[in-house]
């Protein structure tokens, strides 16, 4: 029998589906939450509380943490001791989910391949980001790791852009990145793979009294056909990071395509409400036939 384990938070809509599907096709699941998680150098292995993870054939990134922050890259350095050092396959690997997770690795990268986000600007200096703002004439100020347009915060030309940045920073954003914002219409992408596998795309159409198009703010999923050329910019997104799970978020707008991130968390409620795919089976079975 199988040893399977979800990286996820417990009672997490889509941790739980997950571990329903392993329940169902394996007969056994298991939870393992991060932050119970310990490395034991004299013991050679990780445990999860009383339970050595050296022992499971697999496991399967949902979410590393509640929350996005730069400790989520030691919990990732955990999971590849067990993937160098005992040779257990993760899904996906957490040295390439290191790539994309916090907001400048995944633009940086996405840049150096010549794929279209909208304009970027990195900056620790206050006064240039101020007249970065001021050449955009509208802005979005994001915090290097968040979710869901958390702490993001809009600005224009006309707003007093100096406090508008200072309380950015305060907030502790201590890196400063500004995106010119573009007119998404109503609506913007994710784009779904599982390996190299396209899946499906389900479109985000955004609450009138917000300005973006995600849940949390009252956004809802729809399901969508993408174009030739969406779904081309995004398999060349996927292909950079070649995680096992992926989606892109992409939109179209009347200055072309643009690229936003890459995830190797999210979309599987898009998938569900939009499109009526389950993806934690789909996920499940691609990862029985990897390990055999």
């Amino acid at each position: 029998m199988k040893k399977i384990g979800v990286i996820g938070i417990k009672n997490a809509w889509s941790t739980d589906r997950l571990l329903e599907s392993i329940q169902q096709r394996v007969g056994q699941s298991f939870l393992i939450e991060m932050e119970k998680v310990h490395f034991d150098s004299y013991k050679n292995t990780v445990f999860y509380e009383n339970m050595d993870l050296s022992k499971f054939d697999a496991f399967i990134i949902k979410k590393i943490s509640g929350e996005y922050s730069p400790d989520n890259y030691n919990k990732l350095d955990i999971l590849r001791y067990l993937k160098e050092k005992h040779k257990i396959r993760i899904f996906s690997d957490p040295s390439r989910i290191m790539q994309l997770l916090n907001r400048i690795g995944c633009t940086i990268t996405l840049q150096a391949n010549n794929l279209p986000m909208p304009q970027t600007f990195i900056t620790e200096d206050i006064s240039e980001a101020c007249k970065t703002v001021k050449k955009f004439k509208k802005a979005v100020l994001k915090p290097l790791y968040s979710t869901k347009a958390k702490g993001m915060k809009v600005i224009n030309e006309k707003s007093n852009i100096s406090k508008s940045v200072e309380e950015f920073v305060a907030e502790g954003n201590r890196t400063i990145y500004i995106q010119k914002m573009l007119d998404l219409a109503d609506r913007d992408y994710g784009v779904v793979f599982i390996g190299e596998k396209y899946l499906a795309t389900y479109a985000r159409l955004r609450s009138n009294s917000s300005w973006n198009t995600t849940t949390y703010s009252g956004g809802k999923y729809v399901k969508h056909e993408p174009s030739r050329q969406v779904l081309d910019i995004a398999t060349r997104a996927r292909e950079l990071f070649d995680l096992d799970f992926t989606s892109v978020d992409i939109a179209e707008t009347n200055e072309g395509i643009f690229l936003f991130e890459v995830s190797a968390f999210g979309a599987f409620r898009g998938l569900m409400e939009a499109n009526n795919i389950d993806a934690a089976d789909l996920y499940i079975e691609y990862v029985l036939k990897e390990i055999g």
